[in-house]
């Protein structure tokens, strides 16, 4: 299996939607940017915010598109073609409706489940879909009709701290999935219980 060199986190730009929960994805790649030393910058060739770090050992590319989420594609095949990637080299981190709030999941390949930053990454990638997901639980607002609304709104305090809660969980695993161990970290990142609100 490839090894992960660069991750992506989806998300929508500039400070209105900064906190909103369909920036989680966004918020693990700052999270992973903050633990290893380096800031993400703007980077014109990526559309994106953009950081090389050592992580766990490891180098890896980070990047924040800086288009809109149902943009996202364009950042990630620019990012691909300039360091040659394949889309099994790549983590990308998304908000996910169906998980709750304080649960991650990783997993390989499969369509977008209606998620536009998703679903504009696999076709930027020309319809490859293995490339390796880290779905952030964000927890659903129970009618499909809400779910822009939702995606788009600040999440409560303790719907934050336990969507903070899943990302230590996911940097605490990140390490493992960086060497390749998958089943490990999946083992590891799917064990963890919601925390408490």
């Amino acid at each position: 299996m490839s090894q992960v060199l660069a991750i992506i986190g989806l998300g929508n730009p500039g400070a209105e939607y900064a906190a909103t929960r369909h920036n989680a994805g966004a918020w693990l790649v700052e999270a992973v940017a903050r633990e290893a030393h380096v800031e993400l910058r703007p980077e014109k060739k990526f559309l994106g915010l953009y950081a090389k770090a050592i992580f766990a050992g490891h180098t890896v590319h980070l990047l924040n598109p800086t288009t809109f989420m149902n943009r996202s594609g364009a950042s990630i095949a620019a990012l691909c073609q300039f360091f040659k990637l394949t889309p099994e080299q790549l983590l990308v981190a998304h908000d996910e409706l169906d998980l709750p709030c304080g649960q991650a999941r990783y997993k390989t390949g499969g369509g977008h489940g209606g998620h536009n930053g998703l679903r504009d990454t696999i076709s930027a990638l020309g319809n490859q879909k293995q490339f390796h997901r880290l779905r952030i639980g964000i927890g659903h607002p129970g009618s499909a009709k809400q779910v822009v609304h939702y995606v788009l709104n600040r999440p409560g305090k303790s719907e934050l701290s336990a969507i903070e809660h899943a990302i230590e969980e996911c940097l605490a695993t990140l390490p493992l999935a960086l060497e390749g161990d998958w089943a490990k970290a999946m083992n590891r990142l799917h064990s963890v219980k919601s925390s408490p609100s």
